[in-house]
């Protein structure tokens, strides 16, 4: 069973997840594998205290890579599943917010 801090296990940094915090309030977390939209969506709510409109999950795919002279497959980053929750637009999680 997992617990409410078991679910996130970090905060997904890029230029597109700061595009849609600030653009479009989603914000972008790695999950567990086993994780669920309704745990994310009550983790998300708990911890951060915001109200959650809606949650997307997906699992990204391990990315694969050629090595040696015989060029044979070999992964170089394991899958993972990540979550885009969107919030409401008046609130913000501050974990995402730079130095004010």
């Amino acid at each position: 069973m997992l617990t409410l801090y078991d679910v996130l296990r970090r905060p997904v940094e890029t230029e597109k997840s700061r595009y849609q915090q600030t653009k479009l309030h989603q914000y972008v977390f790695e999950v567990h594998a086993d994780a669920t939209k309704t745990q994310v969506r009550e983790a998300v709510e708990t911890l951060f205290d915001v109200e959650v409109v809606k949650v997307n999950v997906l699992v990204v795919p391990a990315k694969l890579g050629r090595r040696g002279r015989t060029r044979r497959v070999v992964q170089r980053n394991p899958e993972y599943k990540k979550a885009v929750v969107t919030i409401r637009a008046d609130q913000t999680i501050d974990l995402f917010e730079g130095v004010k």
